[in-house]
């Protein structure tokens, strides 16, 4: 039997460490953690001369003190090193969170997002925390929020429901961005019963005129069950990663298919996702398992 001096011991011991886990949670990972997750494929039809690096970053959430226009510029800086022939934004610049010091104008984050480079440029789409933020966004049901505007003011191309042919030394690909699938609150004063997305991937991809691969950008993951096999790879962010994850599972993950696409690289039928775990943090500023990250694709 455990003394009672033990089970002091014990006690203090799993205290400290709860503490100590909480402490690692709520601050070093969430704020202090950067890392690159690297991915390399050949998706089915991948032309072989094509060689394509992509860097994307997901849910920047802007807000202090967790994720400040300092910080989102000194992210950039590091993504500009990481060799990467274009650079995809997948959304979520805006903060939902209510546990801030401060909320990140968005002349702010724009501005620090305008310092990334690439060859083949920086394209966005958009988040639903940039749709749900926006009150003037849910009374018109469409159009622009505040977060296009921004993005558009320092030169960085939002995709809703758009496709655009680009190329790489002599090969092309298209790049096709979808609005995103949870745009629109429901609500009395808004006069809808239910969430309303703005996203029409079947209008999208009939943009796409010629054989050439096709990149999908998608907030959500949850569009994947529907994407044909003529798109290449679809790229998501969303959730977080769950923002708790222990040993490749996450118990809470904001998608109707639970941990199916909660994050990394998923292939069914011989169709490829890649999930961001994101950048920021939404409901609580907590990550576990599940660092800030940028991923690194290289295609070809």
């Amino acid at each position: 039997m455990i003394s009672r001096r033990g089970l002091l011991k014990l006690m203090g011991s799993s205290f400290v460490g709860l503490m100590a886990l909480g402490g690692y949670a709520l601050a070093y990972e969430p704020l202090a953690r950067l890392t690159v997750s690297r991915y390399a494929l050949s998706p089915p039809g991948w032309p072989p001369g094509l060689k394509l690096r992509l860097v994307a970053l997901a849910d920047l959430h802007a807000c202090e003190p967790w994720m400040s226009a300092a910080r989102i510029a000194s992210i950039c800086s590091f993504a500009n090193e990481l060799g990467g022939d274009i650079t995809l934004l997948l959304g979520d610049y805006v903060s939902g969170m209510n546990l801030v010091t401060r909320y990140v104008h968005s002349s702010e984050w724009s501005k620090a997002l305008s310092t990334l480079k690439a060859p083949l440029g920086v394209h966005a789409i958009m988040g639903n925390h940039d749709w749900w933020e926006d009150r003037t966004a849910q009374t018109n049901g469409g159009g622009d929020t505040f977060a296009h505007r921004a993005l558009a003011d320092v030169g960085i191309p939002v995709y809703s429901n758009r496709a655009a042919r680009l190329e790489k030394d002599g090969h092309g690909f298209w790049l096709a961005g979808l609005e995103d699938q949870l745009a629109l609150l429901p609500g009395r004063k808004w006069g809808r019963s239910q969430m309303q997305g703005l996203d029409d991937l079947g209008g999208t991809l009939a943009q796409v005129s010629d054989d050439a691969p096709v990149i999908l950008l998608a907030h959500e993951p949850d569009i994947f069950p529907r994407v044909p096999e003529r798109v290449s790879l679809t790229l998501s962010g969303h959730t977080h990663g769950g923002q708790i994850r222990f040993f490749g599972y996450s118990p809470v993950v904001p998608s109707r298919y639970g941990d199916r696409y909660a994050y990394g690289h998923i292939i069914e039928n011989g169709r490829n996702i890649i999930v961001s775990g994101g950048l920021g943090c939404s409901i609580a500023p907590i990550r576990f398992g599940v660092p800030p990250e940028i991923l690194v694709i290289d295609l070809g």
